[in-house]
């Protein structure tokens, strides 16, 4: 299948390999010409400016753009609103805030355009571990985009199947759901990343009371020097609070268990601010998942190790890097 791929970031360039690895036609287009150079060595289509990518795609065109939340996206689907036909698809795979996603689908109706919102959520591992998307859009849609879903898709894997799904939508097994329609996708990444932001915070604290039984400030007789790789290693392996961020806080506390490359001032990218508004306005307690937020709001001011770990995490999954009180990362 055909897809146009805008903005070849962390996370678009490699849904652009691992979809043409999956047999599958893309025509690639970034602001910046290295990236779109180094998928067209790998045999994938450059194209020179979005004009040019709307004309290397066969219509009913679908074209996935995978650019920071906010003006940037917006400004890119107002202009190619423009180049496209009535019937094509325009896909947003960012971290949208899901009522823009709403507006924006009307608007686009109202062309005969269809808009489909997609949290994406796999990191700078998506490549190699596929990407779990939460999708919102019309049904038909979402149906003729399935195989280039299916190529995205972690697939089963070695994952136990749950019991009693047999009657249910098989897509879920395989890392990826219509959750509804426009704005669905992307609420539904929200809420994953406020949980997110909950499990790392639960991470961080737990870690920072082992490391802190060596104070000298307690009794000496009540001190013990943990070795905090070798139980982030222990817990991975058969234990209840098993999960993919305890595998990679392993990783970052193997590499160096002080974390010091890592200031812990912590940012975070919109969704967890999201949340919490979401929760107020459904009058539904949240108080972990806001805790969380202000928590990283804190590390800004007064870092601790938990602090270091959480960035490290970040890191970790995402490739996020820290950005200090001189260089604030934008809104």
């Amino acid at each position: 299948m055909q897809l146009g791929v805008i903005g070849l970031g962390r996370m678009g360039a490699n849904i652009a390999r691992r979809l043409h690895r999956a047999g599958h036609h893309c025509v690639v287009y970034n602001r910046t010409a290295k990236p779109v150079a180094e998928l067209a060595a790998e045999g994938l289509t450059p194209a020179s400016d979005i004009l040019d990518l709307v004309k290397k795609l066969d219509p009913p065109r679908a074209v996935w753009i995978m650019l920071p939340a906010g003006a940037v996206t917006e400004s890119m689907i107002d202009a190619m609103s423009e180049l496209v036909s009535a019937g094509d698809i325009l896909i947003d795979g960012g971290n949208t805030f899901y009522k823009d996603d709403i507006r924006r689908a009307k608007t686009l109706e109202s062309k005969n355009i269809v808009y489909v919102d997609v949290g994406t959520s796999g990191g700078v591992w998506g490549l190699e571990r596929g990407y779990c998307m939460m999708i919102g859009g019309p049904k038909a849609a979402v149906d003729r985009l399935d195989p280039i879903f299916k190529a995205l898709a972690p697939g089963i894997g070695t994952i136990a199947r749950t019991p009693g799904r047999n009657t249910r939508d098989p897509r879920a097994e395989h890392g990826y759901i219509l959750a509804g329609p426009a704005g669905a996708g992307h609420f539904v990444k929200m809420i994953h990343n406020g949980i997110e932001y909950g499990l790392m915070q639960a991470y961080a604290e737990g870690f920072g009371i082992l490391r802190g039984k060596a104070d000298a400030r307690l009794p000496e007789s009540e001190r013990f020097t943990l070795d905090l790789a070798d139980i982030a290693e222990v817990w991975r392996r058969g234990s209840v609070i098993s999960s993919w961020l305890l595998d990679l806080t392993a990783m970052a506390l193997a590499e160096d268990s002080t974390l010091a490359n890592f200031s812990g001032e912590v940012e975070d990218s919109g969704e967890g601010r999201w949340t919490v508004d979401a929760a107020v306005e459904e009058a539904v307690p949240a108080n972990v998942l806001a805790a969380s937020l202000f928590e990283r709001f804190r590390s800004r001011q007064d870092h601790n190790f938990g602090d270091r770990l959480l960035s490290a995490m970040r890191f970790k999954f995402g490739g996020h890097v820290e950005h200090h009180a001189a260089n604030p990362p934008g809104k």
